[in-house]
């Protein structure tokens, strides 16, 4: 079992306050996505795939 926290990155867009943000850590084989307010709660894991297509469709 394997209990290393993941590196979570924010956007550079998303300012210095801190708050109000979405956090990112890219893991073997998922994303996980977390809400920076509540770093306690479960984040949300995706598929590489499925987080490619997210940033391609949000960059249009």
């Amino acid at each position: 079992m394997n209990t290393t926290e993941p590196a979570w990155f924010k956007s550079s867009y998303s300012g210095t306050g801190g708050d109000n943000c979405v956090e990112v850590a890219i893991c073997p084989g998922t994303v996980l996505v977390r809400d920076s307010k509540d770093v306690e709660r479960r984040p949300l894991s995706v598929s590489p795939v499925a987080w490619a297509e997210f940033l391609a469709h949000t960059a249009n």
